[in-house]
């Protein structure tokens, strides 16, 4: 691709014509059947800065529409023509038009992404002609907003970002031990008090606490609204309700879910794994379905969240309740209550339509039926996609940006261990090594993960986030690129994050 054209992520094939197209007060846009969505979203993101109407005409020179007979460019590819006198852009999915929307937009001049009016600036396009198809359709991001919430506002923006870079499931870590963000009408106490706690670890080693409380909590309008806003960019919100470990804000809310009833627990003020767990009795399903038909009926996402991992057994290990179920299941011990846990509510999940996704931890230890979020190793995601378990490759030496993108005194506090550089997601593939054909067709993609222990407000969400987000779009959308060209285009990206306000890594 031309140093002039640093498309991000990289299209699949582009071919750069001589000329401009330029957009003015007289530019009409004229739509397809199917293809207003697109259209609406093209002039709503254009007009902050451009100022431009882009009035719907029958004799537009832009022109959206959709095409079933395009059966190459599945259900998110796009062809896009631009001419010196007209804009084409065709899909066979109305998604496939947002797809294209976000690329029209990086075509023109980065002043176009501004929040606010621009003066003095040609709106144009290079002419050139684009088809482009996703390698991989999972491309996802992960906002951990149970350790430090952010507002919901927050969230709108941070879908444009993922849009942007045709990033399309946005996973929403809801709830953990350290807070519980979704409200649900049977079990008011779970947001009421476990959405609340006294305090947070302050510094690396989290023996020093702040002692300001933190909380907050979304309503059910807020969450319906956030999807609906998703969604008209082409993106997927993907809920996570922890279970049957990370549960202490549950626990501190319903004690009686726990394994020890009587005792009084608090939101947990620490990071890390908690050693709490949920009970195995029955009203701790009754509680499990509840939550998740609330869930359920507030994302429809086929694909929701259940946590899965670090699941300590001590509790389990001393219940009476819990001895009797291992008994009455005919389990080899308490360790087996993990699979059986969730292989139970995974079968709920699939009996309402849904598919269940956990965090894989081995690879080996998730129930069928499951798709396994692997984040440990890449050697995990390949054990799994061999049990014929859909895969999203996770791992965290790749894609999680919560580690510091550098090393040194220069670097804002971030989650202790590894650095995770640019480079370093650059060069995650998504299909582990020694996949064969049939493994790697279970690999759906990758995603990556931002947890907040030590992000307490969105610009340093940002920070961490951008650009190294950038370079896992890049590679699940495109595949592989020479680091050489991913960087140029990058630098001729940066632009782009700035006119949005991004404070991202130098």
């Amino acid at each position: 691709m031309p140093p002039a054209l640093p498309l991000m992520p990289r299209p699949t094939r582009a071919h750069v014509r001589g000329g401009r197209f330029t957009l003015d007060a007289g530019t009409g846009v004229r739509v397809g059947d199917g293809a207003e969505p697109a259209a609406r979203l093209l002039r709503d993101q254009l007009a902050p800065a451009t100022g431009l109407p882009l009035p719907l005409a029958g004799d537009g020179t832009v022109v959206l529409t959709l095409d079933p007979a395009l059966t190459g460019l599945g259900d998110e590819g796009y062809g896009l023509t631009v001419g010196p006198r007209s804009v084409l852009l065709r899909a066979a999915r109305a998604t496939g038009l947002l797809r294209g929307v976000q690329t029209i937009r990086q075509l023109l001049p980065a002043e176009a992404l501004s929040a606010s009016p621009r003066a003095g600036v040609r709106w144009s396009l290079p002419c050139m002609e684009i088809t482009d198809v996703p390698r991989h359709r999972w491309r996802g991001a992960m906002l951990d907003v149970a350790r430090h919430f952010q507002p919901v506002a927050y969230l709108h923006r941070y879908v444009d970002l993922l849009a942007l870079h045709k990033i399309n499931v946005f996973h929403l870590h809801l709830t953990d031990d350290q807070g519980w963000r979704m409200p649900v009408p049977a079990y008011p106490k779970l947001t009421e008090i476990g959405g609340h706690r006294a305090r947070s670890p302050v510094g690396m080693d989290g023996e020093i606490h702040d002692d300001v409380p933190h909380g907050g909590a979304y309503t059910r309008a807020e969450l319906e609204g956030l999807v609906a806003y998703a969604a008209a960019r082409g993106v997927t919100v993907v809920p996570e309700i922890e279970m049957p470990g990370h549960v202490r804000a549950a626990l501190a809310a319903y004690p009686h879910l726990g394994n020890r009833p009587g005792r009084t627990l608090d939101v947990w003020t620490r990071w890390g794994v908690c050693d709490t767990v949920l009970g195995v009795q029955d009203e701790v399903f009754d509680f499990c379905r509840t939550v998740l038909d609330e869930v359920m009926d507030v994302f429809p996402s086929p694909y929701l969240h259940i946590g899965g991992d670090e699941v300590p057994v001590m509790e389990w290990a001393e219940s009476p309740e819990a001895a009797a179920r291992v008994r009455e299941e005919c389990l080899d011990g308490p360790a087996a209550l993990h699979g059986w846990f969730l292989a139970r509510v995974g079968a709920y999940l699939l009996r309402c339509g849904r598919r269940p996704v956990a965090w894989a931890e081995t690879g080996g230890e998730l129930p069928d039926g499951f798709t396994a979020m692997a984040w440990r190793d890449s050697a995990h995601a390949l054990a799994a996609a061999n049990r014929g378990l859909d895969v999203i490759n996770a791992h965290h030496r790749r894609t999680y940006l919560d580690h510091p993108q550098r090393g040194g005194a220069q670097e804002l506090p971030a989650q202790p261990g590894a650095v995770v550089t640019l480079r370093d997601v650059h060069a995650h593939d998504p299909v582990p090594d020694g996949a064969s054909a049939a493994a790697a067709a279970h690999v759906l993609g990758a995603q990556a993960q931002v947890w907040t222990e030590y992000a307490t407000t969105p610009a340093r969400l940002e920070y961490l986030t951008y650009p190294r987000l950038c370079a896992l779009a890049d590679r699940a959308w495109g595949g592989s690129t020479p680091w050489r060209d991913f960087r140029s285009r990058l630098d001729g990206h940066l632009p782009r994050l700035d006119a949005l306000g991004v404070p991202r890594h130098p």
